[in-house]
């Protein structure tokens, strides 16, 4: 799809409205299939770039996974370059012009994918690897030695998690081992050293502030919790990062300084040491992000399946339906019926692989072959279960782009 064709409208925030605008956009369509709400997700770009104050804005590819909608958003202001979650994936979007500059977000093992890039000075000139470990040099050198390849790029993983009580209470997630500015600053002149590498740039991915709800519904005591630890945490990284960025700037002209995600775009904007910030999962507006106070996305993604029982007074069962998040397994890691509002999974069934029964005010008013809306738990990984996106703007349907998947292209399955 052309990107020329932008709507500015904003979108309806009435769910009733919000339905009969889908289901007359798709009427000539056979669920299973998802669909993009342009105006949605075209205000939540500008919503992203708004919060960035100025920092150009990254885009986390994971979080979209479609070709034609990565390059749509890149196009707009204040949108600049990806941060890829897989080496081949990076080669990929480089070398069908995507973009020219793709930081790959973690450390790779793929020595096919490693060959490539060293292969082609232009790929290695635009995409960006990630390490923490100087095995991972040892691996690339392994493959291709420096002198038979072009000097690539290297960016340096800062663990953002906030560790306690002498680092044995860790609150974030496990990513980098390196985690003070004097480990950061001994792998930056590691680096600097080492021939056929050069260090450009510094990442650190604060998901404690940037991935965890801080009002999740019907959780009060611990959307403060999370609250005080993430305002705790993030005065914490603030003199870490800005230390560390200065070890590693004493090795090396850097030309970026990574972090955030939606959940953080503004607070880590504020950071005088980040040049630039990710956000990728607040273009979709996936149900996780509801729980957020500093910003909620738009709703712009969904997926529709028939109803095609009515078992029981009160409940109408649609066919499959059990397309489950990643992270720890909880029921906030189900997709959540939306259109039409009043639907809620069984406790003892959920949303299954084959149907998903459904239970709640609206059921009665279902019948065979309507159509159930709903919204994934998280954001790209909608496009693991369709080869192709819908793209809707108002009640029209404006054409059909292919996902990853649709495009043959799996990275990390």
């Amino acid at each position: 799809m052309s990107t020329e064709r932008d709507s500015l409208r904003r979108p309806s925030t009435g769910r009733d409205e919000l339905r009969k605008r889908l289901d007359a956009a798709t009427a000539h369509l056979d669920p299973p299939f998802a669909v993009v709400d342009l105006p949605a997700f075209t205000a939540n770009a500008d919503a992203l770039t708004g919060r960035a104050a100025g920092k150009p804005v990254r885009l986390a590819s994971k979080s979209v996974r479609c070709r034609e909608l990565i390059t749509r958003t890149l196009a707009r202001p204040g949108w600049h370059g990806v941060l890829a979650y897989a080496l081949a994936e990076a080669n990929w979007l480089v070398r069908t012009g995507v973009t020219r500059d793709a930081v790959v977000a973690y450390p790779t093992a793929d020595r096919s994918a490693l060959a490539e890039l060293a292969g082609d000075a232009e790929l290695a000139a635009a995409v960006t690897l990630m390490i923490d470990d100087p095995a991972q040099l040892d691996l690339v050198d392994a493959v291709t030695p420096p002198g038979r390849r072009p000097e690539l790029r290297v960016c340096l993983d800062l663990d953002a998690s906030w560790r306690l009580l002498g680092g044995r209470l860790h609150l974030g997630v496990r990513r980098s081992p390196v985690h003070s500015a004097d480990a950061t600053g001994a792998l930056a002149a590691l680096v600097a050293a080492r021939p056929g590498f050069r260090l450009v740039g510094l990442m650190a991915y604060e998901a404690q502030i940037a991935g965890l709800a801080d009002t999740p519904p019907g959780q009060a005591l611990r959307g403060a919790a999370i609250r005080v630890v993430q305002r705790r945490s993030y005065a914490e990284l603030l003199a870490r990062r800005g230390a560390a960025v200065a070890a590693a700037r004493e090795h090396a002209d850097l030309e970026f300084v990574n972090g955030g995600g939606t959940g953080s775009v503004a607070a880590t904007t504020a950071d005088p040491s980040v040049t630039e910030v990710t956000a990728g999962s607040g273009l979709y507006g996936p149900r996780l992000f509801d729980g957020y106070r500093a910003w909620r996305p738009e709703p712009a993604a969904f997926f529709a399946c028939p109803v095609v029982r009515r078992p029981a007074p009160g409940i109408a069962t649609v066919l499959g339906g059990g397309w489950i998040a990643s992270g720890p397994a909880g029921r906030d890691r189900s997709p959540t019926p939306w259109l039409p509002a009043g639907l809620a999974l069984l406790g003892g069934e959920g949303a299954g692989e084959v149907q998903t029964p459904l239970s709640g005010r609206a059921a009665d008013r279902l019948r065979v072959g309507d159509r159930v809306w709903f919204r994934h738990a998280k954001a790209g990984e909608l496009c693991e279960h369709v080869n192709e996106l819908h793209l809707v703007d108002g009640d029209t349907s404006t054409g059909t782009v292919p996902s990853y998947r649709g495009e043959g292209r799996s990275f990390l399955g």
